[in-house]
């Protein structure tokens, strides 16, 4: 063999180790990814999770607005990359307890009786402003201290909270807005964002308050984080004053 094929063989060798070597590389990140990804929304391969949907305020008892039905297509994607199953419920059939499965609670009090429950139980701190008649205050979020108010078309706020308690462990992801914009604009959050989330808080709870900037203008997409509340948020209002 002279050198100039040695040389070659060497070169095609090196370039097979090389390319074995970033496969492996990219594989092995992406696996770790996905196992990071499975635990953070409580999703092991073949799970099942429970999408819990609202009312559409104003509309039909078994309708659901437009955009939260797009607030599930953006959750069904990251529950189809975990490979877990779906089961989609409303509000007013899903009576079980939390923790056996993962879950999805989309929409504020005024259309979910489940987030009224979640609310409740896990996030005693937060007071939502459920009158129907129009005034400054209707559909205002008040915790810590803060009232964070809607102006609609402008300004609307929703609750991010990833909650964990009750048997088994897996956690229930709470997106309760001011509007159906705001709902898919926190499951866009989500979907976004999952990653940096699960980096800062790993398994433990939290809850966030986003604020959507001119929906009426820009959708669910102009999305902003406004406050961390999970410590108030978790602390009974009166046990706070």
């Amino acid at each position: 063999m002279n050198d100039d094929v040695r040389n070659i063989v060497l070169g095609l060798i090196a370039t097979g180790l090389s390319a074995g070597v970033g496969w492996f590389a990219r594989t092995y990140l992406w696996r770790r990814a996905l196992r990071r990804k499975q635990v953070f929304f409580g999703l092991p391969p073949g799970s099942d999770c429970l999408f819990v949907v609202n009312r559409q305020m104003g509309g039909k008892e078994s309708s659901v607005h437009r955009n939260d039905a797009f607030a599930l297509l953006e959750v069904s994607a990251l529950i189809k990359d975990c490979g877990a199953n779906v089961q989609i419920v409303t509000h007013d059939t899903a009576r079980q307890g939390f923790g056996d499965r993962a879950e999805f609670c989309v929409g504020g009090p005024v259309s979910n009786a489940r987030t009224t429950a979640h609310l409740s139980s896990m996030l005693p701190g937060i007071t939502v402003n459920t009158d129907t008649e129009q005034h400054e205050d209707r559909g205002a979020i008040l915790v810590g201290g803060e009232t964070y108010r809607w102006r609609p078309g402008l300004e609307e706020h929703v609750l991010l909270a990833r909650l964990t308690g009750g048997e088994g462990g897996r956690p229930v992801f709470l997106l309760s807005g001011q509007t159906a914009v705001s709902n898919q604009a926190a499951a866009r959050y989500l979907s976004r964002h999952h990653t940096q989330l699960a980096r800062k808080y790993g398994a433990d709870s939290f809850c966030l308050v986003l604020k959507v900037v001119n929906s009426d203008a820009y959708g669910p997409d102009v999305t902003e984080l406004v406050a961390d509340v999970t410590r108030p948020a978790r602390t009974p209002a009166a046990a706070a004053v």
